[in-house]
């Protein structure tokens, strides 16, 4: 399989820059037996669904991941986004000048405005692969005033993790929306995008048709973005994430393969955890683990029967997961009408019900 394989043109128009209310958002429903695809609105996804079936979504919750300051003592403007804690207070991240911040280097984040005598000190330690930094993060405060701990200053300093082709600032809007309705466990650094388009009346309606709604989790690390780089896809190697299926989603999973139902994923985080702690016969152990599973055409899926996700970036080791579970001919097919119908793509975009 050629990366090339996994490409489509996308009028920069159609790249979502704010999201739809919840509840609201175009939904295109691809049926893979007939090879078709109608178009609705994910408040239609209760009659799409039904009795048996169980719904299962990512709760983990985004952290203001994106920091923005000035490297010390030059003055020079730096940003950082951390990607995940090692240890304490030692942090794996992306920096920007990279080629500027060596080891030994110190950056000082702080806002006045935002957060009032707060001050994140990191210093590089160590010189990592594809532009990532090893560095620790010490808090200080002006004054005799307490420090807060990390996670407190980097909530009141950090800016939400928008993706790049979101061409705006964020703003605090987005600290919300850019979140899902059901978040809980903090740590990561991108929202698993198609539970945003879910709300409290939705999943009370899913639950009044019967469907068990149920969650797990799975912190969204470098690795669900991380770029293909190389032609031959066989090659991608995707990062490890760290997830957790409670006992009470195991059970759930395996209600409805006692009655014939179907395990409807949400998003492609959901479906990497699933299919990780999945068995050849379909059950799904519950308990801790990491995923460093890449999904593309071939894969056999073991627990996955239907799949809500966000229309993905060409090239992406997403479009390959979802070209895995629709086809590729099908998914290059409806999102070409896709485009033509005036769907907005990406993170804040519409979604796609595959069953």
């Amino acid at each position: 399989m050629r990366l090339s394989d996994f490409d489509y043109e996308l009028p920069d128009d159609r790249i979502a820059q704010k999201p739809r209310p919840r509840g609201s958002s175009r939904l295109l429903v691809v049926d893979r037996a007939a090879g078709s695809w109608r178009e609705g609105t994910i408040a239609d996804l209760p009659r799409l669904v039904g009795r048996g079936d169980v719904i299962v979504a990512n709760d983990t919750r985004v952290f203001p991941a994106r920091l923005l300051g000035r490297r010390d003592p030059s003055g020079g403007a730096v940003e950082c986004l951390l990607l995940e804690r090692l240890a304490g207070d030692e942090w794996l991240a992306l920096v920007h000048p990279g080629h500027k911040l060596k080891p030994g280097a110190r950056m000082i984040f702080e806002d006045h405005a935002r957060a009032p005598g707060i001050t994140i000190r990191g210093d590089v330690r160590e010189r990592m692969f594809f532009g990532r930094r090893r560095l620790t993060l010490t808090v200080r405060t002006a004054g005799t005033a307490t420090p807060p701990d990390v996670d407190r200053a980097i909530d009141a300093l950090g800016h939400v993790p928008l993706p790049p082709y979101i061409r705006r600032p964020d703003d605090e809007a987005d600290r919300e929306r850019y979140q899902t309705v059901f978040a809980k466990e903090r740590g990561s650094i991108a929202a698993p995008t198609a539970g945003l388009h879910f709300d409290a009346p939705l999943i009370s309606a899913l639950r009044d048709a019967g469907v068990d709604w149920t969650t797990l989790t799975l912190h969204v690390g470098y690795g669900t973005f991380k770029p293909v780089r190389t032609e031959d896809v066989l090659q991608h190697r995707v990062d490890a994430e760290r997830f957790d299926i409670p006992d009470a989603t195991a059970a759930a999973v395996g209600r409805a393969r006692a009655v014939r139902g179907r395990v409807v994923a949400v998003g492609t985080t959901t479906t990497r955890a699933l299919e990780t702690a999945a068995t050849d016969e379909g059950t799904v152990h519950a308990g801790p683990g990491v995923s460093d599973l890449f999904i593309y055409p071939g894969h056999r899926f073991r627990v996955v029967d239907a799949l809500v996700t966000n229309f993905h970036l060409p090239r992406s080791s997403l479009f390959m997961l979802v070209c895995a579970f629709g086809g590729r001919d099908l998914m290059l097919a409806a999102y070409r009408d896709a485009i033509s119908r005036g769907f907005l793509f990406y993170s804040y975009g519409d979604a796609m019900f595959i069953e």
